[in-house]
């Protein structure tokens, strides 16, 4: 995944599949979650980190889910 940048909107839609996918208790989908609420560099970076450390089959169907 590259350096684009995520809208807040999208990191909300993001934490919503991934609770479905891995559960609301998940690391991952908590700090999209925060990171979509608060905005702040700090947590969209963790967010981004944690996201990229995921399986790559539930990076790819969280993905699938929030596809417009």
């Amino acid at each position: 995944m590259d350096e684009t940048k995520i809208d807040q909107a999208a990191m909300g839609r993001l934490a919503k599949a991934l609770a479905f996918i891995c559960g609301a208790e998940h690391p991952t989908t908590k700090a999209l979650a925060t990171a979509s609420e608060s905005g702040t560099a700090k947590d969209i970076k963790a967010a981004r980190t944690l996201f990229l450390r995921l399986k790559s089959s539930e990076r790819n169907a969280a993905l699938e889910m929030i596809k417009d």
